[in-house]
């Protein structure tokens, strides 16, 4: 199964709109997000995504509340709060905004997810610990990296590739 990954949308309306493109264009059957909405105002974007979509907070979003009233205004999508343990084909997955280190890197460390996936730094990059791969997507804004990414998770192999939008 695919599943999309994204993080650090940021407000960016364009690029958020050419994500959920993208990711129907791959067929993803769920998509997860790793934070930094910014503003409910971006939420709404998220209507035309054939996938549904579980997400968590970052340290950037505003109000928590009316992020969650927009979540809520849409079947297909699940706001967790700041973490959320998804088991998607089997596959243990954690998923976190990773603004707390010590807590990102003890889930790392601790090898009990199989896949963990973070934003925050808006550097895209996947690497294993042990049993672990780590997945941060990079920025869908591409306000600091200069490049707009997401990225798929293969279940049934493991492995996650980034995609550049």
């Amino acid at each position: 199964m695919l599943v999309g990954l994204v993080a650090d949308t940021h407000d960016c309306l364009p690029m958020v709109d050419k994500a959920v493109r993208r990711l129907n264009d791959e067929k993803v059957e769920t998509v997860l997000h790793a934070g930094d909405y910014v503003s409910p105002f971006v939420i709404p974007r998220f209507k035309e995504l054939e996938a549904k979509l579980v997400g968590v907070f970052g340290n950037n979003d505003g109000d928590h509340e009316l992020l969650k009233k927009r979540f809520s205004e849409n079947e297909k999508l699940e706001m967790r709060g700041y973490f959320a343990a998804v088991t998607i084909d089997s596959v243990k997955i954690a998923l976190l905004h990773g603004s707390d280190r010590e807590l990102l890197k003890t889930l790392v460390e601790s090898e009990n997810f199989e896949v963990v996936v973070h934003g925050h730094t808006h550097n895209a990059e996947t690497w294993r610990k042990g049993k672990t791969l780590v997945v941060n997507p990079g920025e869908v804004c591409g306000y600091l990296s200069g490049r707009s990414t997401i990225a798929l998770l293969n279940t049934s192999e493991r492995e996650a590739k980034i995609l550049d939008l």
